[in-house]
């Protein structure tokens, strides 16, 4: 002011073109003082016909934000996954204190909490908090006005904290105003599992609307919700390029958002051996890529407890009789076969090759080793030893084998060699028996020569073995699987193989499963079609609907490291993510506005997922019609 008297006083000494500069350059040293550069509002948001509609702001109208409006304008608001069960949503928006939420979580009967659920709670609650603090951007700066939030969970079962097959992920939520200082919500359900997700559905339910600078809360809720399919997965290859600890929590991360709750963690294959053995401490140190990238007992005691408490359980895979090789050098002779042999198409499907000797008892010695420090680190109810890709001509190349199969009275023909993959199955599934205590479990296999028709009878039980499939959802083996009764995974590759629709690393042109794989089709890939499809008889109630487990997306990662992992997985793991969760009747086109505001939440939460559309079609509802 001082400055702008004296050029007053000034002003005939000095060229009105200074004058202005300097006023100008006093006006923004203001705004930047003061925290004001932002542009006076032109717009606002108004609820038509189930779309935000952009318009000028009237004189005297009171300015809506665009995420305010998107809460209350879809039937299923911005909830992703959208509820199975009743939905009843106020459509009313309530001022929130940021600083006056308080979380309570009891048992059934009224009383604490055991101490092992207590921890698993007051985690979620701290998470519940963080996802608005995200929301309520430089919190510390504002003075955070509305009404206090008072959130009561009850969980009926106290003490189960371990997620399986048959646990329960439903929940109830209920939002109202109390009165004119307090919103109350109340969460119901029977294990912790469904409470958490009830604590993400608040958080979805809630939002900075940036017109009134202030957190909202949406009232007159009446939500029960529970998920169609009990196994919703993803898969994580981290052998062929290595993935921090940080990113791998990140990626639950987004999992936790969309309520998926089985992280699968493809640990190792022929490229490394990152995974750090107590019993075999060599197999890290002849196989890591580097010292530093391994995933050490702490590390992987970290993920376990923090997907837990995300309700996600982590599904460990050791992939085995094929996909080994680096980390095996120090075994002895002929404990491994063909590894990195040339031509390597001959041997397998790409490099390095591998394969371990069925023949060699020293193979399951050290398998025994493997699978006992898994079993203390991991807390799954079920175990992937993989199975895949074993090619035949790998073992052929081994005299040893050969020899030994000969001294057997075996000969050399594809059946034989089915036989030596069957002999390697029992032994390798014992020491997996043994591991566990002696308990068996159930294993999850991906699809092979050994699941195939004429195999799958003779060589695996239906009560033990849950088959993954990896080809594509017309795959009439599909069908065959389940009337033979067995549980049934869906990763077929030509929906649910993130990796697809890249160049080709091995030859000229794109990748073997190209093309590229968009979210309409994610979200469109229903097991229960794909098996009408193929005539089998899944309607309520049959025996084969109960044998379809879910689905789970994966992520090969030949081509990806952690720079490019969250656009890989997100958001099209979010569109598999409702169609497990909600299977719903309509197409992906009733999903399209709830799909983009879902990926602005993953990027708001520090997930870089993809973009969708220009954020041009995100502000203006209905302008990009997609042609499905």
């Amino acid at each position: 002011m001082i400055v702008a008297l004296l050029i007053c006083y000034t002003k005939e000494f000095l060229p009105d073109f200074i004058i202005r500069m300097t006023l100008l350059l006093l006006l923004m040293v203001s705004f930047i003082a003061t925290g004001n550069w932002a542009q006076e509002r032109v717009w606002t948001w108004q609820c038509q016909e189930g779309r935000c509609v952009k318009q000028l702001l009237q004189r005297n109208e009171t300015p809506q934000g665009l995420e305010a409006c998107k809460l209350v304008c879809d039937i299923y608001s911005t909830l992703w996954p959208r509820p199975t069960g009743k939905v009843e949503l106020g459509r009313v928006l309530v001022p929130i204190n940021y600083n006056a939420i308080t979380i309570i979580g009891i048992s059934g009967e009224g009383r604490a909490l055991s101490e092992n659920v207590g921890q698993l709670f007051s985690t979620a609650a701290d998470n519940f908090r963080n996802r608005l603090t995200t929301m309520f951007k430089k919190q510390e700066q504002r003075t955070s006005g509305g009404k206090s939030l008072q959130v009561q969970v009850t969980i009926h079962d106290s003490s189960t904290r371990t997620l399986t097959m048959e646990s329960d992920e439903s929940y109830e939520l209920y939002i109202s105003e109390a009165d004119y200082s307090q919103v109350h919500c109340n969460i119901v359900s029977a294990q912790f599992f469904g409470a958490n997700y009830g604590l993400e559905t608040l958080s979805q339910l809630t939002t900075f609307d940036d017109a009134a600078d202030n957190l909202v809360i949406m009232r007159d809720v009446n939500i029960t919700d529970s998920p169609a399919f009990p196994f919703r997965a993803l898969v994580l290859d981290t052998a062929r390029n290595y993935f921090s600890v940080a990113s791998i929590k990140r990626t639950i991360d987004g999992m936790a958002a969309s309520k998926l709750n089985t992280f699968h963690w493809h640990l190792t294959d022929s490229h490394s051996f990152p995974f750090q053995s107590s019993t075999y401490p060599q197999l890290s140190q002849y196989g890591a890529y580097t010292p530093q990238q391994i995933y050490t007992p702490q590390d992987i005691t970290s993920v376990v407890e923090y997907a837990r408490a995300r309700g996600v359980r982590v599904l460990p895979e050791f992939d085995a009789p094929a996909h080994v090789g680096e980390g095996w050098q120090w075994a002895g002779p002929n404990v491994t076969v063909c590894v990195n042999a040339q031509p390597w198409n001959k041997y397998c499907v790409e490099p390095p090759c591998g394969q371990l000797n069925p023949t060699n008892d020293t193979v399951y010695e050290i398998l025994g080793g493997i699978y006992h420090d898994i079993f203390a680190l991991f807390d799954s109810d079920m175990f992937h030893m993989g199975g895949d890709e074993v090619n035949f001509e790998c073992w052929r190349s081994s005299l040893d084998i050969v020899n030994w199969m000969t001294s057997q009275g075996m000969g050399q023909t594809n059946d034989d060699y089915l036989q030596l993959w069957d002999m390697f199955q029992k032994k390798a599934y014992m020491k997996v028996v043994e591991a566990n205590g002696g308990n068996e479990i159930p294993i999850v296999l991906w699809t092979s020569h050994l699941t195939a028709e004429g195999a799958i009878d003779k060589y695996l039980d239906n009560e033990i073995y849950i088959i993954q499939i990896w080809t594509t959802g017309r795959d009439a083996a599909i069908a065959n699987l389940v009337n033979k009764g067995f549980r049934v995974i869906f990763s077929n590759y030509d929906a649910l193989y993130f990796d697809c629709g890249f160049g080709a690393w091995v030859a000229e042109g794109n990748n073997w499963c190209s093309p590229y794989i968009g979210w309409h089709k994610v979200y469109m890939n229903n097991p229960y079609t794909l098996l009408t499809n193929l005539g089998v008889d899944v309607s309520p109630g049959t025996a084969a609907r109960e044998l379809v487990l879910g689905a789970e997306a994966a992520l090969w990662t030949e081509q990806v490291d952690e720079s490019s992992l969250d656009g890989r997985f997100w958001p099209r793991a979010a569109a598999m993510a409702e169609r497990l969760w909600s299977n719903p009747d309509e197409g992906w086109q009733q999903a399209e506005y709830r799909m983009l505001a879902h990926r602005e939440r993953l990027v708001q939460r520090g997930i870089q997922s993809e973009a969708l559309e220009p954020q041009w079609c995100y502000q203006n509802e209905g302008s990009c019609p997609s042609q499905g």
